[in-house]
Order: structure tokens, then C-alpha cells, then sequence
């Protein structure tokens, strides 16, 4: 495993670190045994970087990263986030009653007195605009309930404005193969700034583990079902954006560039740890066996400059119109 600084916060993390929102919910049927279990072969392979959010199942993901945290003596940092239990999700429920209440209850959930990061959850764009709300988040490192803040956003405008403020300590953006716009724009100023960044949906939702087809089926409760035209939160989130067609006809484009040996979701996860301005890719699993392969792609060599150009062709050619200019 390769370790990255965060940011400015001192911490060490696992490139390839662990995203919760699988266990939790919002991706068809899950077993908490089953999940447990990957979550304790993810810390067996040496990561130590776990990022949940309160809603993930209500809480239940960060009771599952609770539990974890109880049974390992190793060094654990959990990322939750804050601000989507609000209806309606506006600008206004991002005060500081709402967010003390937030903290209060991940507190509880992951059975700390102090949350080791908290991030805003996607908020509308003007609370990137409203200082008050980073000075709430002051206000709770102050008060030890809290040691470190970020955000996760949507658009890369987001991103830019965020690290305006000098308590933003990370950025969680979607950045993948089909979504490359925060390095042009985005990761240069962040690495000016050392600010840490979360490279989150990795896999674009499965689509770059080369493992869906055309008569792939997904349960109803699954985003991949309910979510593909943003019915239910933004359509970013589900494909990256790319329409599944389309996503399928390019991964098979780019099949022939992953070699001999590595799997297309070690192929794209690497892809990823290429960004020296990113600290680390946080793929969900929610099985043993997704645990390992993600995590055997911080251990594969470099991936060469011819390919990496290539990939990038591709994209300029196939996917840049559809998600470039919108996040």
C-alpha cells in the first residue's frame, strides 16, 4: 500500500482507501456480515482511510466503521459528512443549529468525542459563498468536536471557491476517467495550497470495472436504477454523468489498454494514483474480494505516458462533450 499526505492535516492515507456509501445504502441488497468483513480485509491490506457520510443508511455506515473501529487496534481515520439529512436541501439549512445537530449525531453514530473529519455534503453552490457556515465549522474545532473540515462537491467552481477558505483542509470530487476536468482546472491550485484531495467515485459507479452490459440489472433501490437522469440527486452521481450506452461502447474502447494481468477497475484505480496532486481514490466495496482488487491497484507499476495519452484521446473524443463543461 502507498501512503499520501492529506492536506495539511499531519495524517498519512492510503492511496487507495475505502468508500462507505455501498454498505450503506443506495446500491441494491447488503449483508453487514459480508460488509464487516471486506471492511476488515481493507485494514488487513494496510488501509487506514475510511469516508462515510450520515446518511449512508440513515447512519448505519458509520455505525459499521464504529463497530471496525472497536474491534482493530490499528490506526483508523474516518471522513463523515454533513448537510443532505436537510429537506429541503438549501442554503439556508447549512447554519449552525443544523450542522452542530449533524455532528452531534455522526458523534454518537461513530461512538467519538471528536470526529476526525467532517465535510460538507454536496451543498448547493451559494453555501460556498457564506462564511458563516466555514465559521460554524471553526467554531466546532474549537470545541474539540471536530479536528479537521472539508468539503465534497459537485463542480469544480465549487472546489476553487472552497479552498478559499483557510480551514478547508480537503476536496472531494468525482475524478475518473471519464471525469478529467478537475485536473486541468482544479488539482494545480490545490497543490499550491495543500489542500487534500478525495478522489471519490473512482469506478464510475461500476462502469470502469468493465463488469456491466447491456441486460446488467439493478435493484430498485440501487442509484444506478433510480438515478440515472438526476431524478433523486445529481445525475453526476450515477455513471459520472455519461450515458450507459455510451460508457459501455468506451470501456470497451478502452480494454485493450490494460495490461496483461491487471483488471479494468486496477487499470482505472491507477489511472487515478497517476495524479500526484491526489491523495487518494476511495472505492466502495462491499464484498472481501472488491477489497483486495482495489487495493492491489496502489501496488501496480506506473502506468506509461503513451497510455495515458491514449486515454486521454479518448476522452476528449468520446466523453468530454457530454461532462466537461457541467461539473
Amino acid at each position: 500500500m502507498q501512503y499520501r499526505e492529506l492536506g495539511r492535516t499531519g495524517w498519512k492515507v492510503s492511496a487507495i482507501s475505502f468508500g462507505a456509501w455501498a454498505i450503506g445504502s443506495a446500491w441494491g441488497s447488503v449483508d453487514d456480515d459480508e460488509s464487516a468483513n471486506a471492511l476488515r480485509r481493507a485494514v488487513d491490506l494496510g488501509v487506514n482511510f475510511f469516508d462515510t457520510a450520515d446518511v449512508y443508511g440513515d447512519g448505519h455506515s458509520e455505525r459499521l466503521l464504529a463497530q471496525l473501529k472497536r474491534e482493530r487496534k490499528e490506526e483508523i481515520i474516518i471522513a463523515t459528512k454533513a448537510g443532505r439529512r436537510l429537506d429541503p436541501h438549501v442554503a439556508s439549512g447549512y447554519n449552525r443549529q443544523n450542522l452542530t445537530a449533524f455532528i452531534e449525531r455522526s458523534l454518537k453514530n461513530l461512538e467519538t468525542d471528536c470526529l476526525d473529519l467532517v465535510q460538507l455534503h454536496c451543498p448547493p453552490t451559494e453555501v460556498f459563498y457564506m462564511p458563516e457556515t466555514f465559521g460554524v465549522l471553526d467554531d466546532l474545532v474549537q470545541q474539540g468536536k471536530i479536528r479537521y473540515y472539508g468539503v465534497s462537491v459537485e463542480k469544480v467552481k465549487e472546489a476553487l471557491k472552497a479552498i478559499e477558505d483557510p480551514g478547508v483542509q480537503t476536496v472531494q470530487i468525482i475524478y475518473n476517467i471519464f471525469r478529467q476536468r478537475p485536473a486541468d482546472v482544479f488539482f494545480p491550485r490545490a497543490q499550491q495550497l495543500k489542500v487534500g484531495i478525495l478522489a471519490r467515485l473512482p469506478l464510475s459507479s461500476g462502469m470502469l470495472t468493465g463488469k456491466l452490459t447491456r441486460s446488467s440489472t439493478f435493484a430498485a433501490d440501487d442509484h444506478r436504477q433510480f438515478n440515472r437522469h438526476g431524478e433523486s440527486f445529481d445525475r453526476g452521481e450515477t455513471f459520472s454523468g455519461v450515458d450507459y450506452d455510451l460508457g459501455l461502447d468506451v470501456v470497451e474502447e478502452l480494454r485493450p489498454l490494460v495490461p496483461q494481468g491487471w483488471s479494468m477497475a486496477e487499470f482505472a484505480l491507477r489511472w487515478i494514483l497517476m495524479a500526484d496532486a491526489v491523495t487518494c481514490a476511495i472505492p466502495g466495496a462491499r464484498r472481501p474480494s472488491q477489497a483486495e482488487s482495489n487495493c492491489r491497484a496502489a501496488d501496480l507499476p506506473p502506468i506509461d505516458a503513451t497510455t495515458m495519452a491514449t486515454v486521454r484521446e479518448i476522452y476528449e473524443r468520446r466523453i468530454r462533450e457530454q461532462v466537461h463543461h457541467y461539473w
